[in-house]
């Protein structure tokens, strides 16, 4: 058991370390921005805002669905399983070698698993089982905000995999519970027989 998770975490390691050898300066500035942004979750309150506000009856109730799964998410990632794992370290981007010019804050909490990750996918999860239209848009978005978090070195691919995992779980759920919440479908007109 021992064995297998140092082999985990070496392979993390060097994953993360593929990431801050990428020569790619043209996303250096975008992808910090993105980073940065998505802190407390202001891309998706945004969207819902939006929804809720344009969106009609269905937008309203994805905008409702979205921000639950948001909310659970975030109380699960940011309270009990962070403390389980026992406060995983944030990655050394220096050691690592994650260029400076990537850098954004790095956070005070632990590392295990991210909290951006798991908002973006509850968010992209749950408002793309009410609006399958919007599906692609917010899970690409979902995407570029975990990758982000890798790139700006603030977190392991392990700490983002977890992450939209159990986000993407209270995603499915907040989504599903919207839908079985959704307004009766209209009876068909019956001919009426004399």
């Amino acid at each position: 058991m021992i064995g297998s998770s140092h082999r985990l975490s070496a392979y993390d390691r060097a994953l993360y370390r593929s990431v801050a050898e990428l020569s790619t300066p043209v996303l250096d500035e975008p992808l910090r921005r993105v980073s940065d942004f998505a802190n407390f979750s202001k891309p998706w309150f945004l969207v819902a805002g939006a929804l809720a506000l344009f969106g009609g009856p269905q937008g309203r109730r994805a905008a409702v669905a979205g921000l639950g799964a948001i909310g659970a998410a975030s109380l699960l990632v940011n309270q009990p399983l962070k403390k389980m794992v026992g406060e995983r370290h944030r990655p050394d981007r220096v050691g690592l070698g994650v260029p400076v010019q990537r850098w954004v804050r790095m956070p005070s909490s632990g590392s295990f698993p991210s909290g951006h990750s798991a908002s973006a996918a509850a968010f992209a999860v749950a408002v793309g089982e009410v609006l399958p239209t919007l599906r692609p848009a917010l899970r690409g978005a979902a995407a570029v905000v975990a990758f982000s978090r890798v790139y700006t070195g603030v977190h392991y691919p392990s700490d983002v995999l977890v992450g939209a995992t159990v986000g993407a779980l209270f995603g499915r759920l907040a989504g599903r519970l919207a839908l079985r919440g959704g307004p009766p479908k209209p009876a068909e007109d019956k001919e009426h027989t004399s």
